[in-house]
């Protein structure tokens, strides 16, 4: 399954160099107002469960799982703001390219800037996290609310007609369109799952979207990144949102990058690290859509397979090939426990640990899988 990762933020904030930390893609730098395109990138899911099986297997290739990371378009300068003369008018969305990129998007990481550099323009002249959080915040609250009023036009004919269904998400998006003007996301309005998901088949909010926060914080920070007021700012802000934050040194990943591991290894034990947050950003970012991996095992390859949990070995079967769902009759599957302690399939069976699984089976994170079928 295809996943897309939109990294927003403010312009100059470090986001095309954690971008280029992550997928190595070498993606032009912007110094001054941002970049104005979106870069694209293909990044491995780090899992170490990969090279444990091909010591079992010894395969011709490893194929990790993969998660496609957007850089969107920085943000342009200044924030959103409201209809002058009224306060409490209807706020002014900016026109922004980078919109259209998050709609896109299945999570977000947010990059904030925590480090100070008179070379490296802000655009709004100094460094203040809390206030960066809130201008991008703001600005998908706006889009939202236009999205939301655009909507509530379609309904209005199907309302006069007594629709109760169109009544019912009238009376929904009144809820969200308040919560709205009041500075609060989608996701901080408490609405039930059925309400949401009855919502989600004619609107799809951008403050629905999970975040991650990237505080970008400088090699000097990197030790003990938590201490400094900036990143505390980051930390704070994801913690009232009850979403995850990470402490990342941007500038020094994309150096990285390009470094040997013996190199890196090396460089990290001068600056007092052991390891960075980088690869669990990866990775938290792939669990955060609340996702898992199954694998295959052979000669030919062994493969990460990326689904849904709670998805059924049917439906698992039709990531690898939709004639294998529409064929599907059995899953013969070892857990990643039995397989790696007994040496691998055949040990497994020695030892009873190898199951046949029908249609109703779900799926369990580590799975090894053979499914059967017949087209």
């Amino acid at each position: 399954m295809s996943l897309h990762l939109g990294i927003i933020g403010l312009p100059n904030v470090g986001k095309t160099l954690l971008f280029n930390a992550m997928t190595k893609a070498g993606a032009e730098s912007a110094s001054h107002f941002g970049a104005k395109k979106a870069n694209i990138g293909i990044v491995n899911v780090p899992d170490s469960r990969l090279l444990d099986l091909s010591k079992i297997v010894h395969p011709e290739k490893i194929v990790p799982a993969t998660v496609e990371f957007v850089d969107i378009a920085g943000l342009g300068h200044g924030s959103p703001h409201r209809s002058e003369g009224d306060p409490k008018g209807k706020p002014q969305a900016q026109s922004t390219a980078f919109l259209s990129d998050i709609r896109d998007a299945d999570a977000l990481i947010h990059v904030v800037r925590c480090f100070e550099d008179d070379n490296v323009f802000h655009v709004n002249t100094s460094v203040d996290p809390a206030r960066d959080i809130e201008t991008i915040r703001l600005e998908l609250i706006l889009a939202d609310l236009e999205s939301l009023e655009r909507r509530k036009l379609k309904l209005a004919p199907m309302i006069k007609g007594r629709d109760k269904a169109a009544q019912r998400e009238n009376d929904l998006l009144d809820t969200l369109s308040q919560a709205f003007y009041d500075g609060k996301t989608a996701a901080q309005v408490s609405l039930t799952p059925e309400d949401i998901q009855f919502l989600k088949k004619n609107i799809s909010f951008l403050t629905w979207k999970p975040v991650i926060y990237v505080a970008n914080i400088s090699e000097a920070s990197l030790a003990r990144p938590t201490e400094h007021p900036y990143c505390r700012q980051v930390f704070d802000a994801a913690a009232h949102e009850h979403a995850e934050a990470l402490a990342i040194c941007a500038g020094l990943e994309s150096d990285l990058a390009t470094f040997t591991e013996q190199e890196r290894k090396e460089y990290l034990s001068e600056l007092g690290v052991e390891k960075t947050d980088l690869d669990r950003l990866i990775q938290r970012a792939f669990d955060l859509l609340g996702l898992m991996t199954f694998f295959t095992a052979g000669p030919k390859e062994v493969r990460a397979w990326t689904i849904r949990k709670d998805t059924k070995a049917p439906q698992a079967a039709g990531v690898i090939h939709s004639d294998i769902e529409r064929g599907f009759i059995k899953a013969d599957v070892i857990t990643y426990d039995h397989y790696m302690a007994y040496g691998g399939e055949k040990g497994a069976k020695e030892k009873g640990l190898f199951r046949l699984e029908g249609k109703e089976y779900i799926m369990r994170d580590g799975d090894i899988v053979n499914f059967r079928f017949n087209v």
